[in-house]
């Protein structure tokens, strides 16, 4: 490998990534946040002062943190108060989207489960987190959040979408929920799911282009629902694989209709179904 690569590869690294937080540092902060939050088995339950001093050092983390992607020591302060005490309005939230688990799915036992093992669960939490950082226009560190909780379920949630309470997410691989989706309280979604966009250039980033979910809906498996005029109105069913990309009224229930042909009930000369990949 020649030294005039390794030299360029230095330089360029050392341009575009720095003021680019450590991404271990990240992960790790996220992990610790999370079991403080709902897996606290290592906590003495009758030392409070013990989780107090653990809340301690991880808000010097996430000042740390911080300093990686701005400059301005006040407006890290700022931050990073603001942050830690819109935890309690958090975990708030997030214990309903538990609840809202626990009560949609049979399988589950306890809220402890929920929290511990759902995949879906984790995902939700780590998107509150992410977008209250990404309310207050943190760059950079509200996406490395949703990335790392995307790596682990197999969920994409951006930061910037708007979920309300009571939100659950049921087996969750493969669902995509865009940046300026706005999701209602008590809906419910299954894996592959995709809230998404419409095809749009690069000069509409800013407008809303991912759909409106209002409340009390539920999304069935495979269903992609498209476009930033697209509402699905509440109380509504959108069936397994169904393609939506224009609004549907309240109480509706919308599904998509196949034909499924069994090879053996064909005629002979059609019998032909023979694939090999």
């Amino acid at each position: 490998m020649s030294e005039d690569f390794i030299k360029s590869l230095f330089e360029r690294n050392s341009r575009c990534f720095s003021g680019f937080p450590d991404k271990g540092a990240v992960e790790g902060f996220i992990d610790e946040l999370y079991t403080l939050l709902f897996l606290p088995n290592d906590i003495d339950h009758k030392c409070e002062a013990q989780l107090r001093d653990q809340f301690v050092s991880l808000k010097d983390k996430f000042a740390h943190l911080l300093c990686d992607v701005i400059q301005e020591d006040e407006r890290i302060k700022a931050i990073s108060e603001s942050y830690f005490e819109q935890l309690p309005s958090i975990y708030s939230f997030l214990l309903k989207d538990a609840e809202a688990l626990l009560q949609s799915d049979p399988a589950a036992k306890s809220v402890e489960e929920v929290m511990t093992a759902y995949p879906g669960f984790y995902a939700i939490a780590v998107h509150r987190l992410a977008r209250e950082l990404n309310e207050h226009k943190v760059p950079v560190l509200p996406r490395l959040f949703s990335e790392y909780a995307h790596g682990k379920t197999g969920i994409d949630i951006h930061p910037g979408a708007t979920i309300g309470p009571s939100f659950s997410i049921d087996h969750g691989t493969g669902v995509v929920i865009g940046e300026t989706t706005v999701i209602g309280k008590n809906v419910k979604i299954y894996q592959g799911v995709t809230l998404g966009a419409l095809s749009v250039t690069k000069e509409l980033a800013a407008k809303k282009r991912h759909p409106t979910i209002e409340n009390n809906v539920v999304i069935y498996s495979g269903a992609t629902i498209l476009g930033g005029d697209t509402i699905i109105g509440q109380d509504s069913i959108i069936g397994g694989n169904v393609w939506l990309t224009y609004s549907v009224p309240r109480n509706s229930v919308v599904y998509h209709k196949s034909e499924i042909t069994v090879k053996d009930m064909l005629p002979p000369d059609e019998n032909v179904l023979n694939f090999v990949i």
